[in-house]
């Protein structure tokens, strides 16, 4: 046990709160187990020696291992490690929170409700020796009791207040479901404060205080467990009972304990067991940080800057260790533990222990290495939103964990369908951090917008110990195109087949190597044959995903509301009287009001506009002429803005396959149109598709028996679009009547 100044010693002591760990932002914290297995130690320099974790302090020593702690920069304990010393699989004990732990030199670790344990009352015993056995919990409160000493994996000594409020030292034992007690007697009745030390041969020696609260003294008592009585008591009225300074200590033959300094000098007082002789011996300084333990009549002690030395406390003799010792601790075998460093051997730590003829001998029992901490994630590096558009269509996620050796498997599912992506990275990216980029793809087609869930589990490679497992929520988003129907942020293009299934095909959001193609093909529906014209007419529900506008045969015109996850909403019945109309073209905003407009024509030429209202139960306010002389034209399509104005344009092909562009003047009007070029007969349908390629700018699709084609718009209204070849409808020219 460590001597340490005053200052050194509130810090220090082997009572501890568990750490909260200050993590960054976008993290989340789960309640660990109370154990967990820690896999083989690295860094061990002899494989027949276990590791002392680099870095930790010594907090005691059992007959079968040793028990160290992780010292924190805010001075409290995170964690506990227990080293078995045959070699087998460490492993860690956390504290709850606001709560300690307490050691008595054997095997068992006692983890309670407060941060000291004179003060624990809910505690739990825990048997290093058999790890896999079950905690076992005593309940001192019940009996009006607090911790004192652990004697065994079942059983502990405690303070227990009677009824008349005086304090008495019992024998707390569970069995089963069961706790009896056993008062232990030879006290006097106004002893109180009691605290404990290592149980040695069915003995513990306990501290306590006596007289009257306002001129107590201290007072030391060896207690024979098993007879339930006080054998020995001592007088230490300048130990400062209440001081954890004052560690005691115990052999067969000797008991001892630290004395309040004297001036600068600090001295270790031992009283021989059999004669009651006293003696005193001197440390050294009090400001040095000193350690010291009883081996048989031996007294052992040293520092971390010298050599430990035996004394004989019979005849006086002194002997030098060879080893340095910044912390020691005993054992209930009579030994006792130094951590420090040897000439011969290195660091590590180090057993004293009475050889044959009773004189001191030391053996090296593990050497410092580095353990591994367990797995935990420590940080979650997930955005709460992730824009798409401004991150160049990619979302960094990433996760530091306590370890490097470890994969994560990541599931990322979208809240509303259920859709998943799953990646299992096998290797963090840098240090302990794990992370990807994720392009916001789910099976080869763009994931929808909308709420996540990201989960992370971690494993240890070597599959040692139980995954850790970490949640938080993101919300994907992308700017909204009038052409989606899936809520992703591609374009879908629907064509109707000569039976009348309506097919879409999903397209990319950002497409691979630039080539424009579909991700995915899905059927709609049957029964769209009733309509003689479909079209494409952007939001005009309110909703983000674009909407159609259907008329059938009767002029009955029909609003079709997109639910966003690639289906309809049953049909509305929004006008009448549309059979008078040869052309609709539907999406471009032409007033600058924000809302998609409808032109159409009717068979006289003349075109009129019906704009957006934003009320689905009504889409379009009553209609406006435009201007006559459009029958000259066999195809009417609203492309959006791709001539850098302020409104929607129009482009129209006339019966000479001559394509000309209608530049929307914000008004509900046109600029005088401008040749765009020739030989666009070819094409059966001409589709403004929105914005194919992410440039921000809204795209042409131009299909027909010669091949499909993108026209990608370059915002010139001089030369608006650049050809692309395309593999969307390859072969199927003929196959469709209906492309919007």
């Amino acid at each position: 046990m460590q001597l340490r100044t005053a200052r050194s010693r509130l810090a220090t002591a082997v009572t501890a709160v568990l750490a909260v760990t200050a993590l960054g932002a976008g993290t989340l914290t789960t309640a660990p187990a109370a154990f967990a297995t820690t896999s083989a130690s690295s860094g061990q320099a002899d494989a027949a020696l276990p590791v002392y974790p680099e870095g930790f302090y010594l907090a005691g020593a059992g007959t079968s291992g040793f028990f160290t702690y992780d010292y924190d920069s805010v001075d409290r304990i995170t964690d506990l490690v227990w080293t078995p010393y045959d070699g087998g699989a460490t492993k860690r004990l956390r504290h709850p929170k606001d709560g300690g732990y307490a050691l008595a030199g054997n095997d068992v670790a006692v983890v309670g409700d407060d941060s000291w344990p004179m003060f624990m009352q809910s505690i739990t015993l825990w048997n290093m020796a058999d790890p896999a056995a079950p905690g076992v919990d005593i309940n001192l409160g019940a009996l009006n009791g607090s911790y004192v000493a652990t004697l065994s994996p079942t059983s502990v000594l405690a303070q227990v207040m009677n009824e008349a409020g005086q304090a008495e030292l019992h024998v707390v034992t569970k069995a089963d479901a069961t706790t009896t007690t056993r008062k232990i007697t030879g006290l006097p009745k106004d002893a109180t404060e009691f605290s404990g030390s290592t149980v040695l041969g069915g003995s513990v020696l306990v501290r306590y205080a006596a007289g009257p609260p306002d001129g107590r003294t201290g007072h030391r008592a060896l207690v024979d467990v098993a007879a339930g009585r006080v054998t020995e008591t001592y007088s230490s009225a300048k130990a400062g009972y209440n001081d954890d300074s004052g560690h005691l200590t115990f052999s067969a033959s000797h008991a001892a304990w630290i004395d309040e300094p004297d001036n600068e000098d600090v001295y270790v007082t031992s009283v021989d067991r059999k004669t009651g002789e006293e003696r005193k011996t001197l440390l050294g300084n009090v400001v040095d940080d000193w350690c010291y333990e009883l081996v048989g009549d031996w007294l052992v002690y040293g520092a971390y800057w010298t050599h430990a030395k035996a004394v004989s406390l019979t005849s006086g003799e002194t002997r030098d260790l060879g080893v340095t010792a910044s912390d020691s601790e005993s054992s209930a075998d009579g030994s006792a533990v130094l951590r420090g460093s040897r000439d011969a051997d290195g660091d590590g730590l180090f057993r004293v222990a009475a050889g044959p003829d009773g004189i001191p001998t030391v053996t090296k029992v593990a050497e410092t290495g580095q353990v591994m901490p367990p797995l935990e994630i420590q940080q979650v590096h997930v955005p709460g939103t992730a824009d798409l558009d401004k991150t160049g269509g990619k979302v960094t996620l990433g996760w530091t964990l306590s370890r490097a050796d470890a994969y994560l498997d990541v599931t990322l599912t979208h809240t509303v369908t259920g859709k998943e992506f799953t990646k299992r990275l096998t290797a963090p990216a840098s240090g302990t951090r794990f992370s990807f980029d994720w392009d916001g793809v789910i099976g080869g087609v763009d994931a929808p917008n909308g709420m996540y869930g990201v989960e992370a589990e971690a494993t240890l490679l070597d599959g040692v110990g139980d995954p850790v497992y970490q949640g938080w929520l993101m919300n994907l988003v992308r700017t909204a195109n009038p052409h989606d129907y899936t809520n992703n942020g591609s374009t879908d293009v629907l064509a109707r087949d000569a039976s009348g299934v309506l097919w879409r095909d999903d397209l990319r959001d950002r497409p691979v190597n630039g080539q424009v193609k579909s991700a995915q093909r899905t059927k709609i529906g049957a029964g769209w044959g009733i309509y003689k014209q479909i079209e494409a007419v952007g939001n005009v529900g309110g909703a983000a995903p674009g909407d159609l506008i259907a008329v059938d045969g009767s002029g009955v015109q029909w609003l079709y509301l997109a639910k966003g996850d690639g289906t309809f909403a049953p049909r509305v019945q929004v006008g009448t009287g549309w059979q008078i109309y040869n052309k609709l073209a539907g999406g471009s905003d032409l007033d600058g009001d924000g809302r998609p407009d409808l032109v159409a024509t009717d068979g006289a030429g003349v075109l009129w506009l019906y704009k957006g209202t934003g009320n689905y139960a009504k889409p379009y306010a009553s209609r406006v002429r435009v201007g006559g002389g459009w029958q000259i034209y066999n195809q009417l399509t609203a492309v959006g803005n791709i001539a850098g104005t302020a409104s929607g344009d129009l482009v129209a092909r006339d019966t000479y396959g001559v394509l000309w562009l209608y530049q929307g003047n914000g008004t509900g009007g046109f600029a005088a149109r401008v040749r765009i070029g020739g030989g666009w007969g070819a094409f059966s349908q001409l589709v403004g598709a929105g914005d194919l390629d992410n440039d921000g700018r809204p795209d042409l699709i131009a299909y027909g028996s010669g091949g499909t084609y993108v026209y990608r718009s370059t915002g010139s209204a001089t030369a608006p679009f650049s050809r692309q070849t395309t593999s969307l409808y390859s072969g199927e020219g003929t196959k469709f009547n209906n492309v919007v």
